[in-house]
């Protein structure tokens, strides 16, 4: 049997199925080089014919198919399915993955809006060094933060005002971990609460860029 792969990527994921070893020569293969599957065949998908290998037991590989009606909802389905792969992998052993060889970055931050209420204090503070537009800018820019812990206390039916003003307290008194409790409707430091919050610095900083 021949199979005729035209891309270098589904080289590499046909070679980690089947354990083979891509070759860059055309040579007589060691039996360290050849691959095993269980079975190969054609079956057709959504009127598309495709060539599907499998191999029980072991395998690191996984293909998700997704169909839908149209283009526009497939490129959405897959850019959710590729945030939440990617959020996966960057999730820490100790909080949210079971896993710690598939962590990435070992370093964290407090959640529960205690990130978001502390980058609001700084950039406001560094607005006032400005003397040019450039200060309300910034100014609004730090605003846009408290978006974050309005909504969390607006959702748990408590007052955004009075949340928003101790978590400027707090920091502004060096608590930078304190964030919103909905559970007791408070504010705490997030190390201390029934469910510690923390949260991997990629995911947040992802977050940020695709917001902002």
């Amino acid at each position: 049997m021949v199979l005729k792969i035209s891309s270098k990527f589904e080289l590499r994921r046909f070679c980690r199925i089947t354990g083979a070893i891509a070759l860059l020569k055309l040579s007589q293969s060691n039996a360290d080089e050849l691959g095993y599957a269980h079975s190969v065949s054609v079956e057709e998908t959504g009127s598309v014919r495709v060539i599907v290998v499998k191999n029980e037991g072991g395998n690191s590989v996984a293909i998700v198919v997704l169909r839908v009606s149209t283009d526009s909802i497939l490129d959405d389905l897959e850019k959710a399915v590729d945030d939440g792969v990617n959020t996966y992998k960057v999730c820490l052993s100790d909080y949210c993955c079971l896993y710690p060889s598939m962590c990435r970055d070992s370093q964290i931050i407090p959640g529960a809006a205690a990130t978001e209420i502390e980058l609001a204090r700084r950039l406001k503070e560094f607005s006032l060094k400005k003397t040019r537009l450039d200060q309300y800018a910034l100014a609004k820019f730090a605003e846009s933060f408290e978006l974050f812990p309005r909504t969390l206390a607006e959702n748990a039916g408590l007052s955004a005002m009075e949340i928003l003003s101790s978590l400027y307290a707090e920091h502004a008194g060096g608590n930078t971990k304190v964030g919103i409790d909905l559970e007791e409707g408070a504010c705490k430091d997030v190390s201390v609460m029934t469910h510690e919050n923390m949260g991997p610095l990629r995911y947040k900083v992802s977050l940020y860029v695709h917001t902002f």
